[in-house]
């Protein structure tokens, strides 16, 4: 009785010392959108989770909606220190020029700038750079696709005769994929897709619509229609709208042979029987991270990325048109990722330009492009590692521009 008494006494004292440590913290957080869009709506999920983790009030969370990647992001930066917030976060990538303008003003202010890549160049102790390894959950949610192209082709639905539009001259499948940019984090992101649908079908080429923009229903939904008229079966997507899922599911209610992967949030809601699942990031993991360290004094790291093996990434519900077996087969290869015997971009897995890749010097320096000058001076790093490319080791933002055999882009 006396140990329980002392151990409930001790869980009491922790709390009361979590909720004072609480009581210090205050969070500003920079938005590029807002809960409407599903990039933003799981950071402000994640931010909310660790508020709740840690005993901190939501009236301590200071929120900036849609503030585009300008001067916009420098000014709410600096309302949010003077309405006292000694955390402000960004969500962004084109936030980061901003935000580290902000950091070299405020020293005592802790700056976190999402999917930034050049916080350990700066020299300041106060600027971080996070992103997650999500481009693991991308090839599992590749693997929940080519479950479902590998049932059609066993049922007899997708065939040759019956849907000739479906495979190239060389008797590919087609997929297709709704992207963003063509930064290096879409690249990774698609690749990893790819990887992951091929690792069940061999025999699948795809081809990748950008959008230049990052949401934008009309367009997602615009690129989607016009790869499902190509014949792709599956589309996967690194853009933040439900504009590709519900112009799947529209094309799919006509009898057209279509299913949807989407990015960030569950979208079976949008496309009931389209929607396969989703790769997406358990931000809660990272923010209780750093609000704990903010908290307590501790050092924080320049750069964070971390995946399966942290639970910071994972897939959604697997949708009614999953194919049988599917979850059986996700839980083999996230333990397969978690403990190490699978890593998605291992170099036996792909060519380019039909020749395997030994070697993908990658160049940590900071350019501004428009002058060719370098704004911050980095390292060059071997990306190939035992075999395999190692994507966000060197810095969390990713890295891997490689343009693998099997995979078209559309600009």
């Amino acid at each position: 009785m006396k140990k329980f008494i002392a151990l409930v006494l001790a869980a009491m004292l922790c709390l009361a010392a979590c909720s004072a440590l609480a009581a210090d913290l205050k969070v500003g957080v920079i938005l590029v959108g807002d809960e409407t869009e599903g990039y933003t709506l799981s950071h402000m999920n994640g931010i909310k989770d660790a508020a709740a983790n840690l005993g901190l009030s939501e009236s301590d969370i200071v929120w900036k909606y849609k503030i585009p990647e300008d001067q916009s992001c420098y000014d709410a930066a600096l309302d949010l220190v003077g309405q006292g917030c000694n955390v402000i976060i960004s969500n962004s990538y084109g936030h980061q020029t901003y935000m580290v303008l902000a950091a070299e003003e405020f020293p005592d202010v802790t700056f976190v700038s999402m999917t930034g890549d050049f916080a350990a160049l700066t020299g300041l102790d106060n600027f971080h750079n996070a992103f997650t390894k999500i481009y693991e959950a991308r090839f599992v949610s590749g693997v929940v696709a080519g479950m479902k192209v590998a049932e059609l082709v066993e049922t007899g639905v997708l065939t040759p005769e019956k849907q000739p539009n479906s495979f190239d001259e060389n008797g590919n499948i087609k997929i297709g994929y709704v992207g963003a940019f063509d930064y290096a984090e879409v690249v990774s992101g698609y690749t990893a897709f790819f990887l992951g649908v091929r690792s069940v079908v061999p025999n699948v080429v795809m081809e990748v619509n950008y959008t230049n923009s990052w949401f934008d229903i009309d367009k997602e939904a615009a690129a989607a229609a016009a790869l499902i008229a190509k014949g792709c079966v599956i589309i996967g997507q690194h853009a933040d709208s439900t504009g590709a899922p519900a112009a799947t599911q529209k094309l799919q209610d006509t009898g057209v042979v279509c299913y949807s992967v989407g990015y960030n949030i569950d979208m079976i809601p949008t496309a009931p029987t389209a929607a396969l699942t989703s790769p997406t990031t358990v931000w809660s993991v990272y923010y209780t991270e750093l609000f704990t360290a903010v908290m307590n004094g501790d050092e924080i790291a320049a750069d964070w990325a971390k995946g399966y093996a942290s639970d910071a990434v994972k897939i959604t519900d697997l949708g009614v048109s999953c194919a049988p077996g599917t979850a059986d087969k996700v839980a083999e290869v996230e333990a397969a990722i978690k403990n190490g015997e699978l890593n998605v971009f291992d170099t036996a897995s792909f060519t380019v330009g039909g020749a395997a890749v030994t070697s993908a010097p990658c160049d940590m320096t900071f350019m501004d492009w428009s002058t060719m000058t370098a704004i911050y001076e980095g390292e060059t790093y071997e990306a190939i590692v035992d075999g395999a490319f190692a994507e966000s080791d060197f810095r969390s933002a990713p890295y891997f521009a490689l343009r693998i055999d099997g995979i078209t882009e559309i600009k």
